[in-house]
């Protein structure tokens, strides 16, 4: 936005006479008045001629754009929107044969630009000046000078005027702008939306919300820092307005009306596009994938290369809402089900959504209480040596049972438990309430070899991660040889530099390291050389039909070899069928886990599963 008071005026003058567009250079480019002579005698005489003169303000800049005709001064302004080179003042004469006359050329600028200050030049006394200020508002940006003019008079009009628009500009800034992107804020865009609801209510036409939010974004702040992060956002801000910006149908006319205050940021990563008058509802999707797009190509930042993508939720009117906040609210929620099935997608708002947004409110309140009413428990599946059959670990899962939502699956809770940030608590609860009970096993003389626990993203991703890994160990009395620790392959690959640099922290504690659902995220195995891991596990996805399906089969073969070559362990998760287990013991996968061994079990359970298992041998 162009409103520092330091800079040019910019002023455009539109006039068919060439005398006439002379005379305006001669007032408006001179560094001084055109009477210059006369008021130095004026000076002489007021302060004599060898009197020190006073010190005069500093004569402010014009930067001017002369035309001929009206539709050449619309075509100005359209052009000083798309460089963001804004006109303060526009002088227009009033009839400009043979096109259109200054009343057409002002209202169609006020379409394009409602900041600028329009004066009106005529040499004719049948314009009323009340008439013309109604018919093109508002009356306090539009000005009428008679010709022929004083040059004085025209001069003082342009420096007031230009003054006025910076003046009203930095204003403009502090309350509707955000300081980091420099789009319009939350304030801004909700009165933009109304006006747009306006209009199209009275053309009977649609319109559509786009509400955006960066997927991880808290990730990238956390490991890389705010400066990163506050980088990454003036990079999307760009983005998505040159994304809006295309010369096709669709965004031509988001364009065409009022530029980059059809996008805003509302606050941290969450940004929003209006397109108003939309003809399908199909144009807000192509809009929306653009966006995915141009966010999708790798953003070097620092030394840092990122690459980011978007959830996208849509809310259209008059079918999602007839009003502001119901429209922002259906696209809000619209996005969080587009990050719910997988993030970096798009999602129309559907009624339904409601519902279900209320019912994982209810989920969430609910959950904040759980570890307090004690409603959260461990169960344990054993993990057993494909060779000798005995039980090497147990994975630590846990469980939820409610008071009045009875026993909620893991699969519902802990994407939620994610995103509220209450994987952390929950998270750290597991990790004591494991090692204790592993702890207490070993007192007990109860025989295995260790206890996996799965970290999750927002665990691994902080800094101080290490040392509460090693302050539960001291408080639990747990050798850090009994604790394993599973980490899925897309944590580790988001920031793989960081991730080798915890990892190694934790490996100096002792702990064992696993890489969780291998084969579904994107390893390098580059990478995968540097990390200090113990383990693969074999994701379930690999295992469900390995004794029919090649390409399965494939994968887990070529899992179980790469980890022979690196002289790592491989565990199979999954396993439910004899045949499963046959082909697994033939490939000489180290170990298995799954229903066929056994179902996660309750520490009591868990236990006389152990001692019976000993009492066979």
């Amino acid at each position: 936005m162009d409103c520092e008071t330091n800079q040019p005026i910019r002023i455009l003058v539109a006039d068919d006479e060439p005398a006439i567009l002379e005379s305006y250079r001669i007032v408006l480019d001179s560094d001084k008045p055109a009477n210059d002579t006369k008021v130095n005698d004026l000076k002489a005489k007021l302060f004599g001629r060898g009197a020190a003169k006073p010190s005069q303000p500093e004569e402010p800049r014009f930067d001017i754009v002369y035309t001929r005709g009206a539709e050449a001064a619309v075509q100005a302004v359209r052009e000083s929107r798309e460089s963001e080179k804004h006109f303060a003042v526009a002088f227009l004469d009033m009839r400009m044969p043979p096109g259109p006359d200054g009343a057409w050329a002002a209202s169609k600028i006020r379409e394009l630009d409602d900041r600028i200050d329009i004066v009106i030049a005529t040499a004719y006394s049948d314009v009323d000046p009340r008439e013309l200020s109604q018919s093109v508002p508002p009356v306090g940006k539009m000005f009428y000078v008679q010709k022929p003019f004083h040059p004085h008079e025209v001069r003082q009009l342009a420096v007031a005027l230009g003054q006025k628009w910076h003046a009203e500009n930095k204003i403009l800034r502090l309350a509707y702008y955000d300081n980091l992107t420099e789009l319009p804020n939350r304030a801004f865009f909700m009165a933009r939306i109304e006006q747009a609801i306006s209009f199209a209510k009275q053309q009977e036409r649609s319109l559509a919300v786009l509400f955006l939010d960066l997927d991880n974004f808290k990730r990238i702040n956390d490991t890389l820092g705010h400066n990163v992060g506050d980088e990454l956002l003036r990079t999307t801000a760009r983005r998505i307005t040159h994304s809006l910006r295309s010369s096709d149908t669709v965004s031509r006319s988001v364009v065409e009306d009022q530029n980059k205050r059809h996008l805003a940021r509302l606050g941290g990563d969450e940004f929003t596009v209006l397109l108003a008058d939309l003809q399908q509802p199909e144009d807000a999707l192509i809009v929306a994938n653009r966006i995915r797009e141009e966010l999708a190509k790798p953003m070097q930042l620092n030394d840092h290369k990122l690459i980011i993508t978007p959830s996208i939720g849509i809310s259209l009117f008059p079918r999602d809402g007839n009003d502001v906040v119901t429209l922002l609210k259906s696209a809000d929620m619209a996005m969080y089900f587009a990050k719910r099935t997988g993030r970096n997608n798009v999602q129309f708002f559907e009624g339904s959504m409601n519902e279900n947004a209320l019912l994982r409110m209810n989920l969430e309140n609910e959950l904040r209480q759980a570890i307090e009413r004690n409603e959260m428990s461990l169960h344990y599946q054993p993990q057993i040596d494909l060779t000798t059959g005995k039980v090497t670990g147990l994975e630590a899962l846990i469980r939820w049972q409610n008071f009045t939502l009875g026993n909620v699956p893991p699969l519902d809770f802990i994407p939620i438990a994610e995103d509220s940030g209450l994987i952390i608590p929950i998270g750290e609860w597991v990790l004591r309430t494991a090692c204790r009970q592993a702890k207490s096993w070993q007192d007990a003389d109860v025989e295995f070899s260790r206890i996996a626990v799965n970290v999750s993203v927002r665990q691994f991703a902080q800094k101080e991660f290490p040392s509460l890994i090693a302050q539960v160990l001291r408080e639990t009395n747990l050798e850090p040889s009994a604790l394993e620790l599973e980490i899925t392959e897309s944590i580790l690959m988001n920031n793989a530099d960081k991730a080798v640099e915890t990892l190694k922290q934790l490996k100096a504690i002792g702990v064992h390291l696993a890489i969780d659902d291998f084969g579904t995220g994107y390893s390098s195995l580059s990478y995968l050389k540097q990390f200090p891991i113990d383990r693969l596990k074999i994701d379930r996805s690999f295992i469900n039909a390995i004794t029919t399906d090649t390409d399965d089969q494939a994968i887990a073969s070529a899992v179980i070899s790469l980890a022979e070559s690196m002289k790592l362990q491989v565990t199979a998760e999954g396993v439910e069928t004899v045949g499963q287990m046959q082909f697994l013991k033939q490939e000489k996968c180290d170990e298995a886990q799954g229903f066929h061994i056994s179902r996660p079990m309750t520490a009591t359970d868990a236990e006389r599963f152990l001692r019976a298992l000993k009492d066979q041998e």
